[in-house]
């Protein structure tokens, strides 16, 4: 599989699954802009894709910010004529117990997180329909947004997290309909792997560590996420509206959210038949 000819923008590139991402896209062809709060970083990943035959540059950034947006299109279209792919990586955790989280602990994960998804790909979503009116034809375009377990199936302490986490899967559902008629297809990955968020959440860090024997599989390793990222990013990839959980080296699809069990009657329910009914559905 090649991505020769793409151009695809990665958020929060610097390290970590970004920093993957990144590397893997260029190494399959594609240019890449890298973006990342930290400009320093950011330029060092440029530099490193460069350095091994590829094209980058950095148009650093923070995505919740409306004219980041912008220039991450812009970027993208006058370094390299145009834009294919946007991954959407960027976030951070705060984590707490609801009951001790502050209200700046809320906002600023769920601001990283949901509006930094929605800020790049608005931009990047009008750029591409202004590309299929002016052509007439579908763009051929991928969005991949970053969920992750927390919110697809919760995880204590991480109620900001989680809450952005669910609401990014949900974003890119909808975005996924809105904008298969100018030929973007969006899907949602669940990473599970070693980062400074999982690195810092309490109890995670040994579980997450490298393996002793440096010959051993690293079930961990970042980059382990990427191949799945690089193949959504194709412009023949049929995935669409989908999302996928991926660890080590293991892909599964998620359906979160489906109808498990009904109760129903002509009419309306009283409370008392309603309550014995849905206490039998509850059993397992």
């Amino acid at each position: 599989m090649t991505l020769s000819g793409r151009v695809a923008v990665v958020t929060g590139a610097a390290r970590g699954l970004g920093r993957e991402h990144a590397l893997l896209l260029a190494a399959k062809g594609a240019s890449v802009v890298v973006n990342d709060r930290d400009e320093g970083p950011a330029q060092d990943v440029v530099e490193e894709i460069v350095g091994a035959g590829g094209r980058a540059v950095a148009v650093p950034g923070d995505v919740a910010v409306w004219a980041t947006g912008e220039a991450l299109v812009a970027g993208a279209v006058a370094a390299f004529g145009g834009l294919d792919v946007l991954v959407n990586n960027a976030g951070n955790v705060a984590d707490r117990f609801l009951v001790n989280m502050s209200e700046q602990e809320w906002d600023d994960v769920v601001r990283v997180h949901l509006k930094g998804h929605f800020v790049p790909t608005r931009w990047a979503a009008a750029w591409w329909r202004e590309q299929a009116k002016a052509t007439g034809r579908p763009v051929a375009a991928s969005v991949v947004c970053t969920s992750s377990t927390s919110g697809l199936l919760g995880n204590p302490g991480q109620s900001n997290y989680g809450a952005a986490k669910a609401g990014i899967a949900g974003f890119a559902g909808i975005a996924a309909v809105e904008l298969a008629r100018y030929g973007v297809r969006v899907n949602t990955i669940a990473p599970l792997a070693r980062t400074r968020l999982t690195e810092s959440t309490p109890g995670l860090a040994d579980v997450v560590a490298a393996p002793a024997d440096p010959a051993a599989f690293d079930a961990w390793h970042p980059g382990n996420v990427s191949p799945l990222v690089a193949w959504l990013a194709a412009a023949d990839c049929p995935a669409v509206g989908q999302v996928f959980l991926a660890h080590g080296g293991k892909v599964q699809l998620f359906r979160p959210w489906s109808l498990a069990g009904a109760v129903e009657r002509d009419g309306r329910w009283s409370v008392d038949d309603l309550a014995a009914a849905l206490g039998g559905l509850l059993t397992p």
